[in-house]
């Protein structure tokens, strides 16, 4: 995670202080080949300055050392994993929206313990009801918070990503409904909801078989 966003640090660096000079590339493949050969130009159509070269180089070097520490850790978290583990990083990495690293860090944080119910589950993520009980009058306070942290926050992301690359599914429309138009508190509150139901969702999907209703797999290469 720190990597990561090391990552996305300096790529946001990087375009911003392009945007400055109105060139507006982003750092993709071309872009960084670009900035690596010293082609890209201003608004004007001139070559960029020589000091806003050299720290946009600097930058790209920096970008380039975290990606390559990244990768390194990556495959050693790989080797980490044993055949259970294995198998479900791939069952979950065939579903669309859900890819490798993400797959990776459910399975390392999540995923390897055993849960008895999806009560149980929701508890661990802290993703459940916290309840207010005053012996008069009974309300649900939001989610407890309780539980890893790091996954409750990659579950929302996923929820997300699921919205986007499985807009058919059963838990898109739901989300659909419940958020209620374009209010952003409704939609808050919706996506923690729906990261709950996901967490089941993909539980019983690598303990049962149960694929999500609606959900697709990634096209085989």
């Amino acid at each position: 995670q720190q990597l990561q966003r090391e990552l996305q640090q300096h790529r946001n660096r990087i375009e911003k202080l392009l945007a400055t000079v109105g060139c507006w590339t982003r750092l993709d493949r071309a872009g960084r080949q670009q900035l690596a050969e010293g082609t890209l130009q201003d608004w004007a159509g001139q070559a960029l300055g020589a000091a806003l070269q050299a720290r946009l180089q600097r930058e790209l070097q920096r970008w380039q050392e975290a990606r390559t520490q990244l990768r390194r850790l990556e495959r050693e978290h790989a080797q980490r994993f044993g055949t259970r583990q294995a198998e479900q990083v791939a069952r979950l990495s065939q579903l669309r929206g859900i890819g490798t690293v993400g797959a990776r860090q459910l399975v390392l944080e999540l995923f390897w313990r055993q849960f008895r119910n999806r009560r149980q589950l929701g508890a661990c993520v802290g993703l459940v009801p916290s309840p207010y009980d005053s012996g008069t009058l009974r309300v649900d306070q939001g989610i407890s918070k309780q539980g890893n942290p790091r996954v409750r926050a990659l579950l929302v992301e996923q929820a997300w990503l699921w919205l986007h690359y499985q807009p058919n599914s059963a838990l898109s429309h739901w989300f659909a409904k419940k958020a209620g138009g374009d209010c952003r508190r409704s939609r808050r509150v919706a996506i923690v909801a729906l990261a709950r139901r996901l967490v089941i969702a993909l539980w019983r999907y690598l303990e049962r078989g149960e694929l999500p209703a609606g959900a697709t797999l990634k096209a085989v290469p």
